[in-house]
């Protein structure tokens, strides 16, 4: 049989109880990526679980699987009672943010039928991609509602095996600092992680544990290893998920394989619904210059406001960012005024909104003008007639369904009125960039705004930075604001170099620039031309080599054009070695702009030739240093 169809289906009856053990296997199309669909006799628990190789190697050995509401328990107790015939699933669509504009994909699904002691069943499909295993649960309601109360998918990792996880809050800003076991920290055994959680199960094999494709009513998921250290069982935050009728969960996502793999997968995306706008030439990524950072205080002063719309127009930069407090805005003008004065400029303004559902009122205002649809609808109505090109919302809850359907209601209603969202203090990207291409970015990120509050990113920034492509960064664009060269409230002490490489090593689709004019007009001509000239959206994007924490290397194209950034994450000296092999079409020279004598400047060395036989490369860093190349 070929390799896309059931390679094995293997049915033991045992006679104490009557029941059937299954053990299914389902591959995917290239055959380097096998689940082993089962459940364990009755006698042992009943469980339904699934296991992974990789070329032949194990990923998971028994993911448990399971769902619970009020009058149905699918904890254990169940049998296999069908397994529907394996079909090959494909994905080919189009992004307008993101790492790649042409993304496809294929995988072979099934549906899988397990029934308990009751007789009810519950559903669950499995797409076996060859860069990933999607999965997820489907029930109906034994009446004509009910309650989902827990979710019993548990994913073992051993004792010893790296893993870079994040600790779990709600606005997803924290390190993800690598360990081999799963203590949260010396107070507690084990503790509450958010996703994505990256692990190594063997060497030079990685998974990255997320989900995707949230639809409304549906509560975000969190991983838990409190009860077992060795074991991060999916826990909703809702405790009482109501449901009618026929429910499905958002996709389980498991990127697996080399950390290549990893980084250039788009299987975020690929589950995820298509988009709901049929016309999106307003949708345009870009840069934007950003108010806040430099001067840690929001908008109320018009002509500072005006200082960073001209340098969004003298870095010709698409949009400018007239961040909180705009609502208070004096000397010498108001909000309408700002907008019209970066109309006049060819710039598009950008305004900042607190969401009203947290953080209130330190948060700063403007206030309650989002949240219910009929003050939501004419607030968009305004912002359309004067001109405003997008909102960045902030200050969300955490990820319970009414949250989730708020950001639904807002990317929805935003739609008719050709506004862009970018959402902050937020969750995670779950593929809401394919289904609405208006939300251009989402922060949900410890990121260069954290200079301004405390002095823990300054030493550690380094080797977050060099963790963020191979975690963070994987499942959708991260409003990080990078590139800040300055000091804010703390230090930085990154170099020249590595600041750089960050707004082309992070994928945004909207990329904030936050330092000050002064300090992007100080630039060498070659230094200013890559930043007026950078793209935030891409065509495709390659890993070159790295490793998370330590060092990253990654290519992208936007058109004919490579432009490559590598970063070390390290307190001491390193070469960065890479080979440009897989990158086509390649030019014959390129621009390389990297650390200088020190960590304030840069060697610019322009025209370069390129080995174009053996196509390696190798740059030199400083400390916590880096290099950006553009190959034409």
């Amino acid at each position: 049989m070929r390799l896309f169809k059931v390679l094995a289906l293997v049915m033991v009856l045992f006679c104490g109880r009557g029941y059937l053990y299954a053990s299914d296997i389902l591959s995917s199309p290239d055959g380097k990526l096998h689940v082993d669909v089962a459940c364990s006799p009755v006698s042992s628990g009943g469980e339904a679980y699934f296991s992974v190789d990789y070329n032949g190697q194990s990923v998971f050995s028994k993911v448990k699987l399971g769902m619970l509401t009020e009058s149905q328990d699918f904890s254990g107790d169940l049998k296999i009672v069908s397994a529907s015939k394996p079909r090959l699933h494909k994905d080919d669509y189009m992004m307008l943010t993101g790492k790649r504009s042409h993304c496809v994909n294929s995988a072979n699904e099934s549906t899988y039928r397990f029934q308990n002691s009751k007789g009810q069943t519950l559903g669950v499909t499995f797409r076996v991609y060859n860069d990933g295993i999607a999965f997820r649960y489907n029930l109906k309601a034994s009446g004509a509602s009910g309650n989902i109360t827990n979710e019993f998918t548990e994913y073992p990792v051993a004792n010893g095996k790296k893993r870079w996880i994040q600790k779990f809050n709600g606005g997803y800003e924290g390190f993800y600092p690598m360990s081999t076991n799963g203590i949260g920290n010396k107070k507690q055994n084990g503790t509450r992680w958010n996703y994505p959680a990256l692990i190594e199960p063997q060497d030079s094999v990685f998974v990255l544990v997320t989900e995707a494709n949230i639809e409304r009513d549906h509560c975000g998921s969190f991983l838990d290893n409190t009860t077992d250290l060795n074991t991060y069982r999916v826990k909703l935050v809702d405790k009482k998920l109501p449901f009618s009728g026929e429910w499905t969960s958002p996709w389980r996502v498991l990127i697996i394989g080399p950390l290549n793999e990893i980084v250039e997968s788009t299987l975020v995306t690929d589950v995820s619904d298509p988009s709901v706008i049929s016309n999106t030439d307003w949708v345009k990524p870009g840069l934007a210059s950003w108010i806040y950072w430099a001067n840690n205080h929001g908008s109320k002063d018009f002509k500072v406001v005006k200082k960073y719309i001209d340098l969004a127009a003298n870095m010709k930069w698409p949009y400018a960012l007239i961040d909180w407090q705009w609502d208070d805005m004096t000397n010498g003008g108001n909000v309408e005024d700002a907008v019209k004065y970066a109309l006049s400029k060819g710039i598009k303004p950008l305004l900042w909104y607190n969401s009203s559902t947290a953080w209130m009122p330190a948060g700063g205002g403007p206030f309650f003008r989002l949240n219910e649809k009929e003050n939501r609808l004419k607030e968009y109505a305004w912002l359309h007639k004067i001109g405003v090109a997008g909102i960045k919302v902030d200050f969300f809850p955490d990820d319970n369904a009414a949250t989730m359907n708020y950001y639904i209601n807002l990317l929805e209603d935003a739609i008719p009125y050709k506004l862009l969202l970018n959402f902050h203090g937020c969750t995670i990207p779950r593929g809401w960039q394919r289904t609405y291409p208006n939300l251009v970015s989402m922060e949900a990120v410890y990121g260069a705004e954290w200079y301004n509050n405390n002095g823990v990113l300054t030493n550690r920034a380094a080797e977050h930075n060099a963790t963020l492509p191979f975690t963070r960064n994987v499942i959708g664009s991260m409003d990080y604001t990078p590139g800040t060269f300055s000091n804010s409230q703390h230090p930085h002490i990154t170099t020249y170099g590595q600041e750089l490489a960050l707004p082309l090593l992070f994928e945004s689709g909207i990329q904030h620039m936050p330092d000050r004019p002064s300090v992007y007009y100080s630039f060498a001509k070659p230094v200013k031309d890559f930043l007026s000239n950078l793209p935030t959206a891409w065509d495709d994007t390659k890993l070159l080599a790295g490793y998370p924490g330590v060092d990253v290397v990654i290519a992208r194209r936007k058109g004919k054009v490579w432009y490559v950034a590598g970063i070390n994450g390290t307190n001491d000296p390193k070469t960065l070695s890479f080979s440009l092999s897989g990158l086509s079409p390649l030019g014959k020279r390129m621009t390389i702009i990297k650390d200088g004598a020190d960590d304030k400047s840069f060697d610019i060395r322009k025209d370069v030739r390129l080995n174009r036989k053996n196509r390696k490369m190798s740059a030199e860093c400083l400390p916590r240093g880096g290099f950006v190349a553009v190959i034409k």
